[in-house]
Protein backbone atom coordinates (compact mmCIF):
# COMPACT_ATOMS: atom_id res chain seq x y z
CA UNK A 1 0.00 0.00 0.00
CA UNK A 2 1.63 3.41 -1.09
CA UNK A 3 2.43 5.75 2.23
CA UNK A 4 -0.02 8.50 0.59
CA UNK A 5 -3.09 6.04 0.58
CA UNK A 6 -2.25 4.77 3.95
CA UNK A 7 -2.15 8.23 5.29
CA UNK A 8 -6.43 8.70 5.84
CA UNK A 9 -6.99 5.01 5.36
CA UNK A 10 -8.91 3.18 7.89
CA UNK A 11 -8.60 -0.59 8.31
CA UNK A 12 -10.43 -2.53 10.64
CA UNK A 13 -9.16 -4.71 13.62
CA UNK A 14 -9.70 -6.95 16.38
CA UNK A 15 -9.22 -5.30 19.96
CA UNK A 16 -9.55 -6.99 23.42
CA UNK A 17 -10.66 -5.55 26.33
CA UNK A 18 -12.62 -2.40 24.72
CA UNK A 19 -13.06 0.23 26.71
CA UNK A 20 -10.63 -0.93 29.27
CA UNK A 21 -7.25 -1.83 28.86
CA UNK A 22 -7.61 -1.84 25.52
CA UNK A 23 -5.04 -3.23 22.88
CA UNK A 24 -4.64 -4.81 19.08
CA UNK A 25 -5.07 -8.28 18.76
CA UNK A 26 -1.63 -9.61 17.30
CA UNK A 27 -0.29 -12.83 16.09
CA UNK A 28 2.37 -14.76 15.92
CA UNK A 29 3.83 -16.59 12.85
CA UNK A 30 5.87 -20.04 14.03
CA UNK A 31 7.00 -20.47 10.52
CA UNK A 32 7.78 -17.18 9.66
CA UNK A 33 9.17 -15.82 13.30
CA UNK A 34 6.91 -12.63 13.75
CA UNK A 35 4.26 -10.96 15.63
CA UNK A 36 1.54 -9.30 13.38
CA UNK A 37 -1.67 -7.57 13.67
CA UNK A 38 -4.30 -8.53 11.24
CA UNK A 39 -5.92 -5.74 9.97
CA UNK A 40 -8.79 -5.65 7.69
CA UNK A 41 -10.14 -3.56 4.91
CA UNK A 42 -13.79 -4.16 5.30
CA UNK A 43 -15.65 -4.80 9.01
CA UNK A 44 -17.30 -7.74 7.61
CA UNK A 45 -13.96 -9.33 6.63
CA UNK A 46 -12.83 -8.42 10.16
CA UNK A 47 -15.90 -9.89 11.89
CA UNK A 48 -15.38 -13.01 10.36
CA UNK A 49 -12.20 -13.38 10.97
CA UNK A 50 -12.87 -12.54 14.36
CA UNK A 51 -14.37 -16.09 15.12
CA UNK A 52 -11.13 -17.59 14.26
CA UNK A 53 -8.93 -15.80 15.92
CA UNK A 54 -7.05 -17.15 19.81
CA UNK A 55 -8.82 -15.68 22.69
CA UNK A 56 -8.52 -15.57 26.25
CA UNK A 57 -10.91 -16.77 28.19
CA UNK A 58 -12.96 -14.56 30.33
CA UNK A 59 -11.65 -11.22 27.68
CA UNK A 60 -14.05 -9.38 25.59
CA UNK A 61 -12.95 -8.84 22.06
CA UNK A 62 -14.74 -6.46 19.25
CA UNK A 63 -13.80 -5.33 15.37
CA UNK A 64 -13.01 -1.45 15.57
CA UNK A 65 -11.35 1.39 12.95
CA UNK A 66 -8.66 2.76 13.20
CA UNK A 67 -6.39 4.98 10.83
CA UNK A 68 -3.54 2.75 9.13
CA UNK A 69 -1.14 5.24 10.18
CA UNK A 70 -2.04 5.29 13.61
CA UNK A 71 -2.20 1.60 13.49
CA UNK A 72 1.63 1.26 12.02
CA UNK A 73 2.78 3.08 14.59
CA UNK A 74 1.47 1.33 17.54
CA UNK A 75 2.44 -1.57 16.21
CA UNK A 76 6.37 -0.42 15.62
CA UNK A 77 6.73 0.84 18.80
CA UNK A 78 5.50 -2.71 20.20
CA UNK A 79 7.29 -5.32 18.08
CA UNK A 80 4.70 -6.07 15.25
CA UNK A 81 4.17 -5.97 11.99
CA UNK A 82 0.65 -5.01 10.37
CA UNK A 83 -0.72 -7.40 7.14
CA UNK A 84 -3.69 -6.82 5.13
CA UNK A 85 -5.58 -9.69 5.48
CA UNK A 86 -8.33 -11.35 4.06
CA UNK A 87 -11.78 -12.98 5.98
CA UNK A 88 -10.37 -16.00 6.17
CA UNK A 89 -7.05 -15.05 7.43
CA UNK A 90 -4.92 -15.04 4.75
CA UNK A 91 -1.84 -12.13 4.46
CA UNK A 92 -2.26 -10.40 1.71
CA UNK A 93 0.45 -7.74 2.09
CA UNK A 94 2.32 -5.87 4.92
CA UNK A 95 0.89 -2.53 5.40
CA UNK A 96 4.46 -0.13 6.04
CA UNK A 97 4.46 2.79 8.11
Amino acid sequence: MPDDSKKDKWLYVAVEDPGGNEKFVGLYDKQADISYIPAFESKEDALTALVNLPRQEGKKYEVQAVLADILCEDARKNGFLVFLTDGDGKMRGQIEA
